[in-house]
């Protein structure tokens, strides 16, 4: 199972310094994945939780690409009707190719109304611009020979019925956020009905969940996957791996705008899961 990082890439702090410091930490210890969040302005609604500048996500893995070698790099998830689909077609498979085929392209609905508004799309027909979108992109992608020898797989967001029939249809991997184990092992015979009604497979599951580490145990019945101690959090992760997650996305990012400008809590917390997990794997493999 391999393990990424949602790094932030938005607030007043967060410039070139500081997403380098973070590609650098991400790449260098050990993570998989680095992935970052989309929105395209920042309007009250999305404020409240995500602080300007907002960097666009494209632009800011393009960069990130320069600077790292390993690590994949990803969108967490890309708000699909906010972009022409042949615009994010094309974005998505240059920058693909540019990294050298280490793009990772999540994708959700969104749900930020006033952004969708100052953006002239209709909030109510996000769904199903997204599934046409969806259909947009694959069929731009099947008519790009150069695409088809590297794809790109798509992460599909959202825990709602509709979400998990979407991921069903058009996913590589299904990508839901910030659960408990209780609601996840739910979900999943849901997304398992989904794919035997429409006679597809079931898609990888891929999660992203919170990453709060804390000095003593968290004992509540609502306690989100990747909240607790260090050994709370690798017992979790350990949890996805046997319910069949292939990529697990840890997100430090706390809601606090300040945060952002201090990262150094943040990267702590990685390097914590970071030596844990690599002693796990030393022990060798898990029966």
């Amino acid at each position: 199972m391999e393990i990424g990082v949602n790094v932030p890439n938005f607030g007043p702090a967060t410039g070139p310094d500081v997403l380098r410091q973070w590609a650098q930490t991400v790449e260098g210890l050990g993570f998989d994945l680095l992935m970052v969040s989309d929105h395209v302005t920042v309007t009250p609604d999305v404020a409240e939780q995500y602080p300007a500048p907002f960097c666009e996500p494209f632009t800011t893995l393009s960069w990130l690409a320069g600077i790292t070698s390993r690590v994949r790099l990803g969108t967490t998830v890309l708000v699909l009707p906010y972009r022409h689909p042949l615009l994010t077609a094309s974005m998505a498979a240059n920058l693909n190719r540019l990294s050298g085929g280490r793009l990772v392209l999540g994708v959700g609905v969104g749900w930020a109304r006033q952004e969708y508004e100052a953006l002239g799309v209709p909030f109510h027909l996000r769904g199903r611009l997204t599934d046409e979108h969806l259909e947009a992109i694959r069929t731009a992608w099947e008519d790009d020979a150069d695409h088809r020898s590297s794809g790109i797989p798509i992460w599909v967001g959202g825990m709602s019925d509709a979400a998990l029939r979407r991921a069903v249809r058009y996913g590589e991997a299904w990508h839901p956020t910030w659960f408990t184990l209780n609601w996840l092992r739910e979900a999943m015979e849901r997304i398992w009905g989904a794919a035997e009604e429409q006679g597809r497979p079931v898609p990888a599951l891929a999660p992203r969940v919170v990453l709060r580490l804390t000095d003593t145990p968290v004992s509540r019945s609502d306690r989100p996957i990747g909240e607790g101690t260090v050994d709370q959090v690798m017992a979790d992760l350990e949890q996805l791996r046997l319910l069949g997650a292939e990529s697990v996305l840890l997100d430090p990012y706390n809601d606090d705008p300040a945060e952002t400008g201090r990262p150094e809590g943040a990267w702590r917390a990685l390097a914590a899961v970071a030596a844990h997990e690599d002693r796990a794997r030393l022990a060798g493999p898990r029966g």
